[in-house]
């Protein structure tokens, strides 16, 4: 795990490194991750798979509670062959272990990523979680290089407004990442506020984190022209 661990450092730095051209590298912010706590939800996700297995050349969705929780996937994208990987309270680095058994072996054609918000909530520093969104892009395009890769923008949220500058940061440094390496970027962020400049009240759960349905209404809009060619 530890070698696990300094690979995506290591990719991390050079991430940073080649985008701000910085003589330091940032500070060693995930050497510590530990991502045992998602094994039991990984390995349900195996279980299903190996009963009733995804179809080659499917369109995997993956991240956090955002992906989690939008169970009508198969609905807001008819007849596309969309599958759901999330695991409620991951972080970028957590998508980067496990990818090698929830989203690699499935071939698919497209996968749609959203995480980052936790990483900030967790007190990571933009240039360290653009770091390991580096790390996993990179990840999956060694190992997949015909699948084009979707990353859904750090959204804001009412009960974590108070990190929106962070969230804008983060979302600037893959913005400019993914148009260099042809990776689709979706801004959700602008979507999401009011004319005052806050996050719309109308679109989210009672605990003014999550989406309700028409949360995940933009989302579906914002999305769906990058699912078909």
């Amino acid at each position: 795990m530890n070698a696990v661990r300094n690979v995506i450092f290591l990719a991390s730095v050079a991430g940073w490194l080649a985008f701000t051209g910085c003589a330091s590298a940032p500070p060693n912010s995930i050497a510590t991750h530990d991502p045992s706590r998602w094994r039991n939800e990984i390995a349900a996700y195996e279980r299903s798979d190996a009963t009733n297995p995804p179809p080659r050349g499917c369109i995997v969705f993956s991240g956090s509670s955002y992906i989690r929780k939008w169970t009508t996937l198969a609905a807001d994208f008819p007849n596309l062959p969309v599958i759901n990987r999330g695991f409620g309270g991951c972080e970028l680095a957590d998508i980067f272990d496990y990818a090698d058994r929830i989203i690699i072996p499935y071939a698919p054609r497209k996968i749609v990523i959203y995480a980052g918000g936790n990483d900030i909530n967790a007190g990571l520093a933009p240039e360290i979680v653009f770091g390991d969104f580096v790390a996993l892009m990179k990840k999956l395009h060694q190992a997949l290089p015909r699948t084009k890769l979707v990353f859904i923008s750090c959204p804001p949220s009412p009960s974590r407004f108070a990190e929106t500058e962070k969230f804008k940061a983060v979302n600037a440094l893959i913005a400019n990442y993914c148009g260099r390496h042809d990776i689709a970027f979706v801004n959700t962020f602008a979507l999401m506020l009011g004319p005052d400049g806050r996050p719309r009240p109308d679109i989210y759960a009672n605990d003014r984190l999550h989406m309700n349905a028409a949360g995940y209404a933009i989302w579906r809009d914002a999305v769906k022209p990058y699912l078909t060619p």
